[in-house]
């Protein structure tokens, strides 16, 4: 078998385990099912360093093309099923796909997909056939299970969020080395986060996102057993790991608000005592909410900052935070810089945007313009997130500088607001941001969702008004507040801000 890494797994041993359906896959199958898919992508004429995308729900089929992939030497780009077919064809055409695979339950948006694409493209469904596509579970059962004769070691090209602009396809170079080679990111998340033989990896989250993917691959090629659900359910979630006796987990800071505004009689009934590493990223968690998490779970929780581009990465335990409370952690990849407008370093305590150099190499697929915005004249990398580091250099995030509110030319950062509002009891969600103000250039919305929709009207705007005024400067608090019943949030957890913000902004007057 190709993997795990660390030792040789027992073939029947679980690599994963789709926690809806029950399905067991074994190191065993997995080997000979990614043996097949290498065979598939091959014979569709796929050579090394080429490109294949996969548009898939969480199932057992996308792990297995994604080790197929992998060890056939290619670049793997896995698109979020919440696209609309034109933002699918984009994507699929910029990376030059020469499969594209798609799960049989996304078949409405797949046929308008299929008109979208390059020629050339050989497009498979995992599941019922529809006319125009070629059926891939036939296909991969009739190729060898035996390794393909010129296997490398291939990797992901995902595609960022797109919250602040079109997607961009974050490229790493392919290493000249046999498949099942060790990556940096294998040794970097071993190290942190423990996986390895005997770890049990919880994974609510949809694995078309760079965390929960690379996470769940790591965790099994160093011989851990992955649990995979198909979609996050905070009550399901909490079961599971009682369950499992899950080890370790990964969660995003929403998943965290959602399982403590639970019923306290339903929080208290799953024991989470089997639980030694949880994980959290990819958006800033509010203090509060972390300190909850930390009261109820133990101090498990591991936080880490990183963007898709893994141009450095910050990491913070329990112990360090509840020392720096906020933080998201020291770097513990590449070097930490926070810089000014004019791109000088500024002293620790001061804001500016966020750099790191010595990290690893990427640009932006098809992208020289976004690659070199991303750099600076010494090659230092920024994500666009605007922070501050301690005299410890610990790292704390303020916002996206994209997001950045100037009211009145004072900068006025919405995840400080969002985190007060959140903290609220009758708030499940918020987003913040700026609206034109004649006066000011600026002024601060909020748009809420409550926990109970019944709630929302003028009485819980005043009520959160007054609730923001007690906790904050009058200059960054809410000048109004809107409801909805459900905020655009990603299930990966970043917020579609861009989406909400735009429908303020007449688009000759918007100044981003």
């Amino acid at each position: 078998m190709l993997y795990p890494l660390t030792t040789r797994q027992d073939a029947g041993a679980p690599a994963f385990t789709m926690c809806g359906s029950r399905e067991v896959v074994t190191f065993g199958q997995l080997d000979a099912r990614s043996n097949q898919a290498a065979h598939v992508f091959r014979a569709c004429g796929v050579r090394r360093g080429e490109h294949v995308a996969l548009l898939m729900k969480n199932d057992r089929v996308l792990l297995e093309a994604c080790f197929g992939a992998e060890r056939a030497g290619l670049y793997y780009t896995t698109m979020s099923t919440r696209l609309t077919a034109a933002e699918l064809a984009f994507i699929v055409r910029d990376c030059g796909a020469r499969v594209l695979l798609v799960s049989s339950t996304l078949s409405d948006v797949a046929a308008q997909l299929r008109p979208m694409l390059q020629p050339g493209v050989r497009c498979f469904l995992a599941g019922d056939v529809a006319p125009g596509w070629e059926d891939w579970n036939a296909t991969s059962a009739a190729m060898p299970t035996t390794p393909i004769a010129d296997e490398a070691q291939g990797s992901d090209m995902l595609y960022s969020s797109g919250t602040t602009g079109r997607p961009k396809g974050v490229k790493w170079p392919l290493l000249d080395a046999p498949a099942g080679t060790r990556t940096f990111l294998v040794n970097l998340l071993e190290d942190l986060f423990g996986y390895g033989p005997g770890c049990r990896y919880l994974s609510p989250a949809p694995l078309y996102h760079a965390a929960p993917l690379r996470h769940s691959m790591t965790t099994i090629k160093l011989g851990g057993s992955v649990f995979q659900m198909e979609h996050f359910d905070a009550e399901t979630a909490l079961a599971l790991v009682e369950e499992h006796q899950i080890t370790h987990s990964q969660w995003v800071p929403t998943m965290f608000v959602r399982m403590l505004k639970l019923p306290r009689e339903v929080r208290e009934r799953c024991e989470v005592s089997s639980m030694r590493v949880a994980v959290h990223a990819a958006a800033p968690c509010p203090v509060e909410v972390k300190e909850r998490m930390i009261a109820w779970w133990g101090p498990v929780l591991h936080e880490y900052y990183a963007g898709t581009e893994n141009n450095g990465f910050c990491a913070i335990t329990t112990a360090e935070w509840m020392r720096h409370k906020g933080s998201v952690g020291r770097a513990v990849q590449g070097k930490l810089h926070v810089c000014d407008e004019g791109g000088r370093e500024v002293p620790a305590g001061e804001t500016g945007v966020v750099y790191f150099s010595d990290g690893p190499e990427f640009t932006y697929h098809n992208d020289p313009e976004r690659t070199a915005q991303a750099h600076d004249a010494r090659g230092w990398s920024t994500l666009g997130d605007i922070g501050r580091v301690d005299e410890d250099g610990y790292l704390y995030l303020v916002d996206r500088k994209a997001f950045t509110i100037i009211s009145g030319g004072v900068n006025v950062y919405p995840q400080e607001i969002e985190d007060v509002l959140v903290a609220h009891p009758d708030v499940l969600d918020a987003a913040v941001f700026g609206v034109p103000n004649e006066d000011l250039g600026e002024e601060v919305k909020a748009i809420v969702q409550p926990v109970a929709s019944a709630q929302a009207g003028p009485a819980l705007e005043a009520t959160l008004i007054a609730h923001c005024r007690q906790r904050l400067a009058s200059y960054k608090c809410p000048r109004t507040i809107e409801f909805m019943e459900q905020l655009p949030r990603h299930p990966t957890g970043k917020l579609h801000k861009k989406a909400l913000r735009e429908r303020y902004w007449p688009v000759d007057t918007h100044r981003r």
